[in-house]
């Protein structure tokens, strides 16, 4: 199949449809269950940490750096970020297109600036908060609230729902691949490397920034300002937004979350219709990430891009969706 080729697929057929009523059987089961939660003090710790620095980071980027480098965080941002959204969540956990192996090194060195776990692990989890979204097999279920769903959950330990369920999933199509096996046995050096050495040196050496201040902002500040975009797509974008798509989900669309994630905030759109390589109708000003993959789609080096008809969207809008809220966010793109 040329590499400049769509494909669309019906929304009963995407990868990662949800099956509600095993959701509600889910949900009946927690309740009854009513697992205590425990703090794992040990990452309360850590996250401490790094927001203080952070916010040491935040203020020299503000008041004590070279405008290059205010340039090179924002440069890092969109480039962690992308390695988060087109390489792990829409490549690797849907698989809403495919890749050639030097599209795929690509998306797996600039997810390495992000340091969000790697791939195989990131994938498994997203992969769980699809099929089993606001359960306990959810990793951040909108149920245990919007604190919980933002970063909260990677401060408690795992459910015992999330264990059991997470150990049915597939993953041979991850384990298989060689570029995630090499990400997954070298991730720490590579984290080293991409998130924090990287960024700290190309200030310093090449328009001779402060060590300190390079660390603090490109490093430090970059890194947390990246999480919290992507945690936000957990949680601002399961409550304030437009219900398009399907009323009855937790997930909005919010042109917010849009731009600070590169293009994730459709995400109404994307729980329903998960393989869809766009994850929004959104313009592409607003969706970065889909501007990447078309470029390279456009280079040869992606193809197989998954995307579901208007037909299909507009039906489904007509039948569990507001199509009065699709037309008022279609307006407000432009």
């Amino acid at each position: 199949m040329s590499s400049g080729t769509r494909v669309e697929t019906l929304v009963e057929d995407q990868f990662l449809s949800a099956n509600i009523e095993e959701i509600r059987r889910m949900q009946e089961e927690s309740r009854r269950r009513n697992e205590k939660t425990e703090i794992v003090w040990r990452n309360v710790a850590l996250f401490f940490a790094l927001h203080v620095g952070a916010l040491i980071g935040l203020v020299q980027l503000i008041g004590y750096s070279r405008w290059l480098t205010v340039f090179w965080v924002f440069v890092l941002h969109v480039l962690g970020s992308m390695g988060v959204t087109g390489g792990a969540h829409r490549l690797w956990a849907h698989r809403s297109y495919k890749a050639r192996f030097p599209m795929r090194v690509f998306l797996m060195l600039i997810n390495s600036i992000a340091f969000q776990n790697d791939i195989i692990e990131w994938a498994r989890d997203h992969r769980c908060h699809h099929k089993w979204t606001d359960t306990d097999a959810d990793p951040h279920s909108t149920n245990r609230g919007m604190f919980f769903a933002h970063m909260g959950w990677l401060l408690v330990k795992k459910r015992t729902q999330l264990k059991v369920q997470g150990a049915k999933l597939d993953l041979s199509d991850l384990t298989s691949d060689p570029v995630l096996m090499f990400q997954r046995k070298n991730y720490l050096p590579l984290v080293g490397i991409f998130c924090f050495a990287i960024p700290t040196f190309v200030p310093v050496y090449f328009w001779g920034e402060s060590p300190l201040i390079a660390f603090y902002t490109a490093a430090l500040f970059r890194y947390c300002f990246t999480l919290h975009a992507t945690w936000c797509i957990n949680s601002v974008s399961h409550w304030i937004g437009w219900k398009a798509y399907d009323v009855d989900a937790s997930s909005v669309d919010n042109l917010w979350t849009s731009v600070a994630a590169v293009g994730e905030g459709g995400h109404n759109f994307h729980h329903t219709f998960p393989q869809d390589y766009r994850t929004s109708e959104h313009t592409e000003y607003l969706n970065w990430t889909r501007v990447l993959i078309d470029t390279a789609a456009d280079w040869g080096l992606v193809y197989d891009r998954k995307t579901t008809s208007e037909a299909a969207i507009a039906r489904q809008c007509a039948k569990h969706g507001d199509e009065g809220a699709r037309q008022d966010l279609l307006k407000h793109l432009g």
